[in-house]
């Protein structure tokens, strides 16, 4: 395993991290779920990346216990507020000083800690005045229940102005968790050189683009297996499973072979490429999953496979910045 800074802070984090979305508490047995957060460790994953959100507020208490006994200062554990919890009541959303004050609690006692390294707004909050989120951030970390803030799928502006904020009320804004991929490069022409110039770092997530850039969905066939087969995460990869994205994968095929890597291990070495990238997200269902994509910790990609890889996937890579903002709630999701 390798290790990045992240943003400009002293904080190191490994630059594979492992996520637990779309698996604990819901996808997958708890005993498995633990299982993967030991391969996560036994392969020198530190960092763990969850949000009160997932499976509403389960999947911290997956990790929280899977984590228990291992030293604390070894680890880096990440989660985020801002979707709706609990009875889903109307205050149970949102960045409000109520709100994130409440969840930091809620998650801070899931997850079996006194403090979480990294603490981020999950959305930007359009029905929240952002001095009283950024004021509520500010008050966490003096209370030492995070170290870090950090925000996900903000836009350019958003984290320009959230970064002001930050350096006026005394804390540091340091990460953007946005989605990123081969497929999807929407933050390359504006949140990267901010972020790049304010001292922020991205963790992606989504690097395999849900799975679809491992080329085990082919054009044409309906998927028997994976997340595709599901019917709820299916109706969310809809736009992904297209033959013309589908086709434009399997090109990738004699790409990764050339470079002596499996389709998961390029697709994750593609986005640590970017040397505004800190890390990885990666999830499992199986631990023996993690010992594919952990390979690719490390791995430089040389110009000639970059090249192959834009020339593969052609005009099927959306490079709009303009769809972070398109694909954010335009208000408090209730």
């Amino acid at each position: 395993m390798e290790f990045r800074y992240l943003g400009n802070s002293g904080l190191k984090i490994s630059e594979i991290t492992y996520g637990n979305w779309l698996t604990h508490g819901s996808q997958v047995e708890n005993e498995v779920a633990h299982q993967c957060v030991r391969k996560a460790l036994d392969l020198g994953i530190s960092t763990f990346d969850t949000a009160d959100v997932y499976a509403n507020t389960k999947a911290e208490t997956v990790l929280g216990e899977a984590l228990k006994g291992e030293r604390r200062e070894s680890l880096e554990i990440f989660t985020k507020v801002y979707w709706p919890t609990g009875p889903g009541g109307k205050n149970d959303t949102g960045l409000s000083r109520k709100h994130v004050m409440e969840s930091i609690n809620g998650s801070l006692k899931r997850l079996q800690t006194d403090y979480v390294d990294l603490y981020q707004a999950h959305r930007y909050d359009t029905e929240t005045p952002l001095e009283e989120t950024m004021q509520a951030f500010a008050d966490i970390v003096r209370q030492g229940k995070a170290l870090y803030i950090g925000v996900s799928e903000w836009t350019a502006e958003q984290i320009r102005e959230g970064h002001r904020l930050s350096k006026e009320l005394g804390f540091q804004l340091i990460s953007s968790q946005p989605q990123y991929s081969m497929l999807w490069r929407v933050i390359e022409p504006e949140v990267v050189p901010a972020c790049e110039e304010l001292g922020i770092s991205q963790i992606v997530w989504s690097p395999m683009a849900q799975g679809v850039l491992t080329g085990k969905y082919l054009p044409g066939q309906t998927p028997t297996e994976g997340r595709a087969a599901d019917e709820k995460a299916g109706r969310m990869m809809a736009d992904l499973m297209k033959d013309e994205i589908l086709t434009a994968v399997q090109k990738l095929r004699p790409v990764a072979d050339e470079a002596g890597l499996t389709m998961p291990q390029l697709a994750i070495a593609w986005v640590l490429q970017n040397p505004n990238v800190a890390a990885a997200l990666v999830g499992a269902s199986r631990p023996e999953q993690l010992e594919d994509t952990v390979r690719a910790a490390g791995v430089r990609l040389d110009a000639g496979t970059l090249a192959a890889i834009d020339e593969a996937l052609g005009d099927v890579v959306v490079r709009d910045p303009g769809r972070t903002a398109e694909n954010a709630p335009s208000g408090r999701v209730a």
